[in-house]
Parts: structure tokens; C-alpha cells; sequence
């Protein structure tokens, strides 16, 4: 029985999500008692292109059976592996479910070249990819554990796509919302998202000013959490600033 049923990511919601850090949204969850959203493995292959955000579109990758898995080349366009290529749609994040298992790349430079091309926001693993050096140069946001040279068939058999998943030790409903930054990738439910979004740009714009006092001398015991005196300058300096 599908037990989800996720909400449309909204363009304004989109946005300040990408604008917020993953640290911010981290504590947001948090606080509404989600504390297993933070994914411990995927990294950015390339720090310059590792921002996204996205409805996560999920394959379940199991392990290879000599039996099951064809280690020739798949060229059936309804390999699971072979579908998200084409049809994880435009602005949503690719999420490959690989237990962890980084001896075989789930894709390579001209899989996400394609992904680039149709329009998808990003690609998350805990597997590995291939042709990382070129992939690396692409202005393609891809986050994996690790990379290697062996293609996917020696280790991973692609099962199915759109289904929970778990992912870097989070489990990913199809829908739910991927942020990717710097640090890492957050999973935000897909009813949250507004919320999240909102108090977490909140959150920024409040810690701009502690940061901006801490570095006046200020004392982290007056402004982190900020008291009441803090919060009253706080509207001061906002008004100051036409915020």
C-alpha cells in the first residue's frame, strides 16, 4: 500500500531552499523531532556544482545475482538503471539506492551528461560513479560516496524505480525534498517543505546579525541563543537595514 502521498515543491519554496545551507535545515528538522534526514556518504564529486534542489525521483539497486543480472550492456529502455536516464523529470534529483556498495559505478560522464542536458536538478548515491574526472567537470551536481573504474553489473542489479528507498543511511520516498550543498545532502518531507523553508531563511537572517555582533565582540552567552535584549536589537538593526 503506498503510504505517501507527496506535495508539489513550489517555485518560491525552491528557491529559498536554495539559498539556505544544509547545516540550517538540519536543525529546522530537528526541531520538529526529525533527526535521520542528513545523509552520512554522498559528497559532491565537484564542490563547484554542489547545489540542488529537488523532488527525489528513487531506483532500488540490489546485489547482482549470477543468475538475475546480465553483465552485458542493457539495452532494454525499461532497465530501471536505464529508465532514470530518461525520465526522471526536469528539476527532480536522481537518488540511487546502492546499500553502500561502492565496487561498481551506477553511471558514468555521458549518463549524466544526459541527465545535464533533460533538465534534472542533481544526482545523489551511496555508490560510486565512473569517468569521475570528467564527470567532475560537468556543471552537473553528483554526490556519491566514492568513485571507481568497474561498471554497475559486477556488483548492482537495478530492481525498480519510484519506490522507498534508503539512501546514505536515509530512508528517500519518492517526492521527498533533496537539498544538496557543500556539506552534504538533507532529506526534507515533502509536506514540510514550506515550513522548512521559511524558518530556515528566518534562521540565516537572524544568525547574520549574531554572526555581525559576535565579530563587534559580542558574547556568544548574550547572542547564541540571543536573549531578549539581543532580539530587541535584533528588530533595531533589521529595521536599520529596510529588512
Amino acid at each position: 500500500m503506498k503510504f505517501y502521498d507527496p506535495k508539489p515543491l513550489g517555485d518560491a519554496t525552491r528557491d529559498l531552499l536554495g539559498q539556505v545551507a544544509t547545516a540550517t535545515l538540519s536543525s529546522q528538522l530537528v526541531k520538529r523531532g526529525l533527526r535521520s534526514t542528513y545523509m552520512q556518504t554522498p559528497r559532491p564529486l565537484n564542490p563547484k556544482a554542489a547545489r540542488f534542489v529537488g523532488p527525489a525521483y528513487t531506483v532500488r539497486m540490489v546485489p547482482a545475482r549470477e543468475d538475475i543480472t546480465e553483465l552485458a550492456f542493457p539495452t532494454d529502455p525499461d532497465f530501471p538503471q536505464r529508465k532514470v536516464i530518461e525520465t526522471t523529470p526536469p528539476g527532480h534529483v536522481a537518488v540511487f539506492d546502492c546499500r553502500g556498495d561502492t565496487r561498481g559505478g551506477i553511471v558514468g560522464d555521458i549518463l549524466v551528461e544526459r541527465l545535464r542536458v533533460r533538465g534534472v536538478a542533481g544526482l545523489c548515491t551511496d555508490g560510486a560513479v565512473r569517468d569521475s574526472a570528467a564527470v567532475a567537470e560537468q556543471d552537473f551536481p553528483v554526490f556519491c560516496a566514492d568513485v571507481t573504474a568497474p561498471y554497475s553489473m559486477i556488483v548492482h542489479q537495478a530492481l525498480d524505480d519510484q519506490q522507498p528507498i534508503a539512501c546514505g543511511g536515509v530512508t528517500v520516498l519518492p517526492g521527498d525534498i533533496m537539498v544538496g550543498d557543500i556539506e552534504g545532502v538533507i532529506v526534507i518531507p515533502s509536506p514540510l517543505a514550506d515550513e522548512v523553508a521559511a524558518d530556515a531563511a528566518d534562521q540565516e537572517h537572524l544568525e547574520s546579525y549574531i554572526f555581525e555582533k559576535v565579530g563587534e565582540g559580542g558574547s556568544i552567552n548574550d547572542l547564541y541563543p540571543p536573549g531578549e535584549a539581543a532580539l530587541a536589537d535584533y528588530e533595531r538593526w533589521k529595521k536599520e537595514r529596510g529588512d
